[in-house]
């Protein structure tokens, strides 16, 4: 009786292998349908290779020590890439994340001479679907995936007209005005507009966002608060004649306490026609969702 209470479990166990087997082998092929499909790139000892990324870099990865690789100088978004000794056989990788939630995957191999050793990506993705968009999420920017704080930044820019009229600064032929105050997803997003009616080019050298106490003001200097922006849609360029720049500055949501005011501050390099918005509590809660303006992606 027992030797044929053995034999049924055997049986029983060998009847369940061919499961556990396929359910083994299933679990790649699911794996795979969310591969992110590599570029392949060749990379010379003698020669640096440069790729242009759409966005800036923030994180690169090497997979061998056969390759080196850094950020150009003064461009964030031009990775150099080189072998490190010639003639390497074996194929090896590296990645790239960029700042608006992009995934590169790169296979690289050495060649004496590569056909190609610039690399543009912003335009290549104008003539092919993003395969390579992998939703990273950033920590400071919450659950929204950098790519799509991104989307919503170029859309606001492209799409929203209107401006809060009360609140500019004029001096000096230079007008800076806040055209919306708008939230999604626990961050503000402001829009501003820098204008230009004097013959001499503006140039923005820093913004600052200052929470300041009026009630502390008088009695102390430790009063200010700073606001580092998590992101700005545009590099602060140059504002010339009878131009206006707009911009988008993306921070964590907050509100201001009895007193406090928010100060938008921009200051001009090598001059002094810098301007201020003064920003209420009353102004931050009338923020309005994104979702309002019915932006289109």
């Amino acid at each position: 009786m027992k030797i044929q209470n053995i034999k049924n479990g055997l049986l029983v166990m060998i009847g369940l292998l061919p499961l556990t087997i396929k359910a083994q082998v299933q679990e790649p092929a699911v794996l795979a349908l969310g591969a992110v499909t590599p570029y392949a790139i060749e990379v010379t000892y003698d020669k640096t290779t440069h790729i242009i990324f759409p966005s800036g870099i923030r994180y690169v990865d090497l997979g061998s020590n056969y390759i080196i690789a850094g950020k150009a100088a003064d461009a964030d978004n031009v990775l150099r890439v080189k072998a490190a000794s010639k003639g390497f056989e074996q194929e090896t990788n590296f990645s790239v994340i960029t700042e608006d939630g992009n995934f590169y995957g790169f296979n690289a191999c050495y060649s004496d001479a590569p056909g190609i050793l610039s690399h543009n990506l912003i335009k290549a993705q104008r003539f092919a679907e993003r395969t390579n968009a992998a939703g990273i999420q950033f920590e400071e920017l919450g659950k929204t995936p950098a790519s799509v704080t991104g989307l919503l930044m170029e859309r606001l820019f492209e799409k929203d007209k209107r401006a809060i009229r009360s609140i500019k600064s004029d001096s000096y032929g230079i007008t800076f005005s806040l055209m919306g105050i708008y939230v999604h997803d626990g961050n503000y997003y402001f829009h501003t507009n820098i204008e230009n009616q004097t013959y001499v080019p503006f140039t923005v050298d820093f913004i600052r966002f200052r929470i300041t106490d009026r009630k502390l003001a008088k009695r102390t200097v430790v009063q200010d608060r700073i606001l580092t922006p998590l992101k700005i849609y545009k590099p602060l360029i140059p504002v010339v004649v009878n131009i206006t720049e707009k911009n988008i500055f993306l921070l964590n949501v907050f509100t201001l306490t009895e007193g406090q005011v928010l100060y938008i501050e921009i200051f001009e390099k090598n001059g002094g026609r810098g301007q201020v918005l003064k920003i209420k509590n009353s102004d931050l809660v009338r923020a309005q969702p994104i979702s309002k303006l019915q932006l289109k992606f």
